[in-house]
């Protein structure tokens, strides 16, 4: 069965409030087998939703609705479900006891309004809500089926995983969503699609994504099964064939993030390390100690903005930026070299660049970054031009530090 799922709420249409629900459901729904085909946010405008609601009990078998169940003139996805279905709403006197009982108990009066909530479908079973005042509702008919649940995670998360998982895994046959994500860097999007199309175009399951961001591309296999052991023997028949072919384009089959990658790949090896910066500020140091426990092998990290910093501090002789320039491949081997000459780590990164907006020449252009990673066998150099701003700049420049440290691990491993 595949489900849509429905967010109502015109402040989940501005820039300040997320739908997170729906994220959740989605992982929730997957775990029992059912595909979700598609997710709408709709306003509390009474007559777009109602056509919404309308159009998905047209084409999908489960339908969720998220929010607009409280008391208020702008709750209004209980009459619009009633409309689009063509249901009448009718008062549970169970209901509206349970919601005096509750206000009472806070030493409350409860206002009128909040007698809306005691409104239900006919034929419908009421969702418990134990964290607030508004019931879901659970409709079942001609073999679809149609929640409504309130809004706020902290009711809605208790609610599906009690009073609706239970119930949907009575009716489904029995059948599992499991997903894989191979997360890779130095490749463009269109690249890794060369590479692995002839393969994973082979497979109607799992089905496979691919998706770009900064500094990273991410291959999503999606696979169907009778159970999670079918499911996952799909995902494993057709995993390893792409992975081979990107090769060690992949750092992780599991998740991970690249400073994770690179970190446990450390801490394996008894390795540490340490940076000096320029364009990027910190950022990579920020990364590194994101993760948990990276004080085993960050041992610290400088911000080298000003060319008399990076002589005073890390030991750039005055005659390679004299003669290099502090945009260089000169000076990022000298603050790779002199960082870690200076924390006595196994390795050093050194990052120089422009980041812009301004600064860039026709020789020197923005976007142009110098990296280096030192270790005792040497120093490593890469040139990079990346395109963006300045933000862009900067992250494509630490992902780029992340992979060559960790593919300097895997050479010291090999």
């Amino acid at each position: 069965m595949n489900a849509e799922i429905i967010a109502i709420g015109s402040e989940l249409l501005t820039p300040h409030r997320w739908d997170t629900n729906s994220l959740f459901l989605t992982a929730q729904l997957n775990q029992i087998g059912v595909d979700v085909v598609f997710k709408t946010v709709a306003g509390d405008d009474r007559s777009r939703l109602t056509e919404t609601i309308a159009l998905a009990w047209k084409r999908s078998d489960i339908v969720i609705t998220i929010g607009g169940l409280g008391p208020t003139e702008d709750d209004v996805t209980r009459e619009c479900v009633a409309a689009a279905l063509g249901k009448r709403l009718q008062r549970d006197d169970s209901i509206a006891k349970r919601l005096a009982s509750r206000f009472r108990s806070r030493g409350m009066m409860m206002p009128e309004i909040n007698l809306r909530q005691a409104m239900v479908f006919e034929g419908a079973i009421v969702l418990p809500n134990q964290k607030g005042t508004a019931p879901g509702l659970w409709i079942e008919e001609k073999g679809k089926i149609l929640i409504l649940l309130p809004g706020p995670p902290r009711e809605l998360h208790p609610m599906f995983q009690t009073d609706c998982i239970p119930r949907l895994e009575k009716l489904l046959p029995p059948s599992a969503i499991r997903t894989r994500v191979l997360r890779l860097t130095g490749l463009t999007e269109s690249a890794a699609d060369e590479m692995i199309a002839p393969v994973y175009t082979k497979y109607a399951n799992p089905v496979t994504t691919i998706l770009a961001s900064l500094g990273e591309i991410q291959v999503h296999l999606k696979s169907t099964g009778a159970d999670e052991a079918q499911a996952m023997a799909l995902l494993d028949e057709v995993s390893p064939q792409l992975e081979k072919i990107l090769r060690d384009y992949v750092f992780s089959n599991t998740g991970e993030s690249l400073e994770e990658v690179a970190g446990k790949a450390l801490r394996a090896n008894g390795g540490t390390m340490a940076t000096a910066e320029s364009c990027t500020g910190g950022l990579l140091a920020q990364r590194i100690t994101s993760v948990p426990g990276s004080s085993a092998y960050f041992l610290g990290g400088m911000v080298c903005y000003s060319n008399t910093i990076k002589k005073e501090w890390v030991g750039v002789a005055e005659k390679v930026l004299k003669d290099h320039g502090a945009v260089s491949a000169a000076v990022a081997s000298a603050l790779a070299e002199g960082v870690r000459r200076l924390a006595g780590s196994t390795f050093g990164v050194g990052i120089t660049g422009i980041a812009g907006p301004d600064g860039g020449s026709a020789e020197k252009p923005v976007g142009l970054v110098y990296l280096a990673v030192a270790e005792a066998h040497g120093t490593q150099v890469l040139e990079k031009r990346y395109l963006g701003d300045r933000d862009t700049i900067r992250w494509q420049a630490s992902q780029t530090a992340l992979d060559m440290l960790r593919r300097a691990l895997m050479r010291s491993v090999n």
